[in-house]
């Protein structure tokens, strides 16, 4: 048993709910499209095992990914592999970032960077990734406001995800943490994997969100150095936000 981020079972299920050019509303389009004119290289942080990064690579575009996760990364390499794709693949926490390319343009879709969950961290996290642009290179990432759910138990029951083996993984969740303040949920979420009615392995993943208002982080971009922030609202680029519901665009350029 493990208390993992994104260990081997989580990889998994992730796999099988977040396939290689699956879009979540329509962000891989959106990402294509603000990228189609970039001739030099793009960084996707936080890759996972592909499903932005891969989609890219087919389009043409010369995308290097990093992640925390050794099992996100060797799932993605395979994934590249079958698909005849090169891309440099980077094991690193996002805070001690240093990689020998400057980069174009670099990319946070999925919300994944309110994975990153203590503030400073956060900070920290964008003023290396500001340091791996080039003048005038683009972040683009993406993010959305929780739910209302703010109650500590048990949260949606038990979900069950088949594998192509026959094998099974069941997977539940419960909302430890829910600070209002502090702008931050944690989930444990428990995997169990089984195969002929027996549990086969088990893993622990400590999942917490950290969020912020729009408003907000617009200011915590300029306040790193970022200028013309546009922020964009349901992956319409210069949409205004109108709605805590939405999910929120952030293209900011490395002056």
């Amino acid at each position: 048993m493990s208390f993992s981020y994104y260990g081997e079972l989580c990889t998994e299920v992730y796999d099988l709910t977040k396939k290689i050019g699956q879009n979540s509303d329509r962000d891989i389009e959106y990402y294509r499209n603000r990228l189609k004119q970039c001739e030099g290289r793009i960084l996707e942080a936080m890759t996972g095992s592909g499903r932005v990064l891969i989609p890219l690579l087919e389009s043409g575009l010369i995308v290097d990914g990093i992640d925390y996760s050794p099992e996100m990364l060797a799932s993605c390499r395979q994934r590249c592999e079958e698909r005849g794709l090169v891309a440099h693949l980077y094991q690193s926490d996002l805070e001690e970032l240093s990689l020998p390319e400057s980069y174009e343009a670099i990319i946070i879709p999925g919300g994944s960077f309110m994975l990153i969950e203590n503030r400073e961290v956060s900070i920290k996290v964008l003023k290396r990734l500001y340091e791996h642009l080039q003048p005038g290179g683009r972040l683009i990432l993406d993010f959305f406001l929780p739910d209302t759910n703010f109650e500590c138990g048990p949260v949606g029951g038990t979900s069950t995800f088949s594998l192509p083996n026959g094998d099974s993984i069941t997977m539940d969740s419960t909302l430890v943490e829910a600070d209002i303040y502090s702008q931050c949920k944690v989930t444990y979420l428990k995997y169990e994997k089984w195969r002929n009615g027996a549990l086969i392995q088990t893993e622990l993943q400590r999942f917490a969100i950290r969020w912020y208002g729009v408003e907000e982080f617009k200011l915590i971009l300029e306040s790193i150095g970022f200028s013309e922030v546009v922020v964009s609202a349901d992956f319409d680029y210069n949409q205004t936000p109108r709605n805590g519901k939405q999910i929120f665009i952030y293209e900011a350029i490395r002056k």
